[in-house]
């Protein structure tokens, strides 16, 4: 159908909004281009070559239906449509009873004022941060969402450094949290059923599934069609995921409804659940497992990552099962290996897992030094095995097509070279020394997480994991609501547990080889 309006037309009722009017007493003279859309004109102005303003003229009615500016232009996430990401979910008849599903399900009303109450609300708190993004007004949104971070951060480090306390203890009945667990998961999977989107996120994980079943490249420039040309930079494992929903529910060439990418974010959420609930059995019986399980399916940014049908619970899930199988270093080396090649950061989580429970520095005399060396030996030997033969079968495909260099390029450093004005550092380019300080300190946290403390419960391991996953996403060029749930199960697990370490006993004292100590013979 041809277009109401001729381009000329379209340019001249666009140069009529303020901001293009603000641009150009700003910049001067703007140069304009038009393209018909269905339904639509969109018209850019540039000056000095930079695009300033992006205006959408309505073909039927020659009226500016909207205009942007500065990162707005180039990142249609900042715009604050409202069928971007979650949609219904952040209807605040929906957001709000979830909130207080969560935080009520699992307050002590015995003991109001203990710290893992704040905890909870800080959890919360990113719901603030979300209030001005979907306001489209990420100036605000984007440095509201770092105090919550860097308090979770504080506060990991505290469990997994101390490892003492009480832990949260709910007032309510397990039957209780149980059903209302039940409820909310049936709730959660019918909302993704009847009003949810897949963003390019899980398009690109159906795509890739799609182009390895089909033996094409996944990796490399215009691999991907042009509504998701850089749905190419994930690792191997995030395509290979997707594989048995695709082939269930075949992709048809475009962004349409993508049941694959719905029934793939379902059974991460799910598999995250199950393994939430199995972890907390591990560590205190069947109530522990019901409540990790309660607060997974009533947390909100969990249910946001399910609405969004993202890849991001799949990494949540690896790694809530690599908890599960913590003791066996083979299992935990694998499923680290698969969640770093899904998306990188994960990688961090190496030296922490390398070890497993006992630190580097847990250290003991005599005889007992020499019978734990081999079992320690064997054990991060088993680990890197694992971890490192993982990561050699994932990067097999690629190695063969299109090539390791390609591959890098297209995924790692196509990460690290991003700009995104969703970030402090995105947005304020002169604090750049901080992200500097802050990159040292992430990586000296995850190598010095694999040294104290000597010794770690597992729910001390899975809050100094979450601590170091927090610290990686403090100094990511780009930062989103969808990476919450990479750490929330492990932080629920520390704080739940939060078992002390009991101290070894000391060790008997030796005595020369070859000498034994008898009863004194008495004094005569």
């Amino acid at each position: 159908m041809a277009p109401n309006l001729t381009k000329a037309r379209a340019i001249r009722v666009a140069r009529a909004d303020p901001k293009v009017a603000e641009q150009r007493q700003r910049y001067g003279r703007l140069s304009a281009s038009a393209q018909a859309k269905p339904g639509t004109w969109q018209v850019d102005f540039y000056a000095n070559g930079t695009e300033r303003v992006q205006v959408i003229v309505d073909d039927a009615t020659a009226t500016v239906r909207e205009s942007w500016t500065g990162y707005q232009i180039a990142w249609q996430m900042a715009r604050g449509y409202p069928d971007q990401f979650g949609h219904k979910l952040n209807a605040p008849y929906v957001w709000l009873p979830l909130a207080a599903i969560f935080l009520l399900g699992l307050f002590d009303w015995r003991r109001k004022w203990r710290i893992v109450h704040l905890d909870l609300l800080v959890l919360l708190s990113f719901g603030i941060s979300a209030i001005f993004f979907n306001a489209a007004n990420i100036g605000v949104s984007v440095p509201l969402a770092y105090p919550p971070l860097v308090y979770l951060l504080a506060r990991m480090l505290w469990v997994g450094f101390r490892g003492a306390g009480e832990g949260l203890r709910p007032s309510a009945p397990t039957a209780w949290l149980a059903i209302g667990g039940a409820f909310l998961l049936g709730f959660r999977i019918a909302l993704n059923i009847a009003d949810s989107g897949v963003i390019d996120v899980g398009y690109a994980g159906v795509i890739g599934a799609d182009h390895i079943t089909h033996g094409l490249t996944v990796w490399g420039l215009n691999a991907f069609p042009s509504d998701n040309p850089f749905g190419d930079t994930y690792g191997p494992f995030n395509y290979y995921a997707y594989i048995p929903f695709e082939l269930v529910l075949p992709w048809h060439g475009a962004w349409d409804n993508l049941p694959a990418a719905h029934a793939a974010a379902i059974f991460f959420d799910l598999a995250t659940v199950a393994g939430l609930f199995v972890l907390g059995r591990q560590l205190g019986g069947t109530r522990l497992g019901v409540i990790l399980g309660f607060a997974w399916a009533a947390y909100p940014f969990t249910d946001y990552a399910l609405q969004s049908n993202s890849n991001d619970t799949l990494i949540a899930a690896l790694l809530v099962w690599a908890l599960v199988v913590f003791s066996s270093p083979i299992k935990r080396g694998t499923l680290l290996a698969l969640a770093t090649l899904a998306k990188f950061a994960p990688l961090a989580l190496a030296p922490l897992f390398a070890v497993g429970e006992r630190g580097l520095l847990d250290r003991s005399d005599g005889l007992q030094r020499q019978a734990l060396a081999q079992p320690r030996g064997r054990a991060l030997a088993f680990f890197s095995i694992a971890f490192i033969g993982g990561l050699a079968l994932m990067l097999a495909l690629p190695t063969i097509e299109p090539g390791l260099a390609t591959f890098y390029d297209r995924t790692v450093e196509s990460q690290l070279d991003r700009s995104s004005p969703f970030s402090i550092w995105g947005q304020e380019h002169s604090l750049e020394w901080l992200q500097t300080v802050l990159k040292g300190f992430a990586v000296g946290l995850a190598l010095l997480v694999a040294i104290v403390p000597r010794r770690r419960s597992l729910p001390q391991a899975a809050a100094l994991a979450a601590a170091v996953l927090i610290a990686v996403q403090l100094t990511a060029e780009h930062w989103f609501y969808l990476y919450i749930p990479w750490f929330f199960g492990l932080a629920m697990a520390g704080l739940v547990a939060l078992p002390t370490v009991a101290p070894e006993p000391p060790p008997a004292r030796s005595t020369p080889l070859g000498r034994r100590r008898g009863p004194r013979r008495p004094r005569r």
